[in-house]
């Protein structure tokens, strides 16, 4: 992987599954252009079924995200 540019507009994002929860695939996004959250449709190796991934912060230590509270 390229060198990671500290003043880049570039910044690495965390994809997440809207069925199952997991965080699968991470991703560059430039934040100049694409201010509003990414979401794209990629395939779920748990699920074995193409969903929706939408776009979480990226953290290596765990693969599920919590639930948020209302």
């Amino acid at each position: 992987m390229a060198k990671s540019n500290s003043k880049s507009k570039r910044k690495l994002v965390g994809m997440v599954s809207d069925e199952s929860g997991e965080r699968v695939y991470y991703t560059r996004k430039n934040t100049m252009n694409t201010q509003d959250k990414l979401s794209l449709r990629k395939y779920d190796p748990k699920l074995r079924r193409h969903v929706t991934f939408t776009e979480t912060k990226k953290n290596l230590g765990r693969n599920e995200v919590k639930p948020k509270k209302h």
